[in-house]
Order: structure tokens, then sequence, then C-alpha cells
């Protein structure tokens, strides 16, 4: 199949990769949640050979992230495997720390609760989770463009919406992690990296 293109992962992903890096020296293992094309999974896999990363997402998306991986070859981007974030229990799959971009704001506010509680349930003490994309922060965008996205989200579906900080924040403590960095970056999005208690 023809590989899934999306300009806005090409676009922020060696930003993002920036980011990423100083956190990710000492992981092993990723969890990567709504890898959507799987760009992300082969830059980042291709870029950070030291680690396993394993993309995830619902079962149809599946086949696009393959295409990406068959192509790019890497021994350290694994298969993806299906995962619906809004279910539970997840399955128990060994990871260091989980990645996500562009996903908080396509699910709806109480699948937020059960995204936290999935990854509360399987990283282990010392873990991190890294989540990228945009952020309100006191109920207020933080530009122009980012009150566009919400209203084009809105038109979609009432349910989605950019979502605050302090409210993502207050469900990443609710499963014992502390925010280690609130990192800005280009087309005003933010990495937001937690660390769970040992």
């Amino acid at each position: 199949m023809d590989k899934p293109f999306v300009p806005a992962a090409a676009r922020n992903q060696d930003a993002i990769l920036a980011a990423l890096r100083g956190w990710l020296d000492e992981v092993d293992t990723v969890l990567e949640l709504g890898a959507g094309s799987g760009q992300h999974a082969v830059r980042f896999a291709a870029a950070l050979p030291h680690l396993s990363w394993q993309a995830t997402d619902l079962a149809e998306r599946l086949p696009g992230i393959e295409a990406w991986r068959r192509e790019a070859g890497l021994p350290n981007l694994l298969p993806a495997r299906a995962l619906d974030v809004t279910r539970r229990p997840w399955p128990a799959w060994p990871c260091q720390a989980v990645y996500a971009a562009n996903l908080l704001h396509f699910l709806p506010a109480p699948a937020l609760e059960t995204l936290f509680a999935g990854i509360g349930e399987i990283l282990p003490g010392g873990g991190l989770v890294l989540i990228y994309g945009p952020f309100h922060y006191r109920g207020e965008p933080v530009s122009a463009g980012n009150r566009a996205l919400d209203a084009w989200l809105a038109g979609i579906d009432p349910a989605l919406a950019i979502r605050d900080f302090e409210t993502i924040d207050a469900l990443a403590r609710g499963v014992g992690l502390e925010l280690c960095e609130d990192c800005r970056l280009p087309a005003n999005n933010h990495l937001l990296v937690w660390r769970r208690s040992p």
C-alpha cells in the first residue's frame, strides 16, 4: 500500500527529536501511543538506535505504519501493534518510556482519564512519559493558530478540544508522575515530560 503521509509530522519531527534526545539517552524501550502514519516511529527509531521503539494505534491504522516500518528496515523498530488507549486493561508490554504526539486533543475528556490510568498500569518506577502537542494554559490558547485549531476540532466533534496543561498535569500526578520539563517547540506546541516516582 502507499504510505500515509502527514505534512505536520514531517515538518515538526526534527524539533521533537532534539527535545527527546537527552531524555531517551538511557531508555531501552519506548511505547508510542497513537502512532498515526508511523512517520515519527521511523524517524526516531533511526536516530536513536540504542532503543526499541514500539508503535501502537487502532487496528485500522496499522497497515500504514507497517508500510513505513517495512520500507525503513530498522532492527529496533518493532512491528506495530493494535492498542485502543480508551479501553482498559492495556496489554502488559514492557517499556521504560511512553511517547505520544498530537493525540490528546483527538480524545474526549473521559478518555484522557483512561489513557493516564493505562499509563499508570504499565509504566515502571522511574519511567518517563513524553507528550507532544498543543496545550492551553489557564484555559487560554497560546496563539491564534491554536484558537483556530480548537474551533476546527469543535466542528468535527464538540467533545474534542485542545486540553489545558493544568488538567493534563493533574491526571499525570494522579498516577504518580512528576513534571520534569515543559519544553516549548515550534508552531506553538510543547513537549511535556513527566517521570514516575521510583
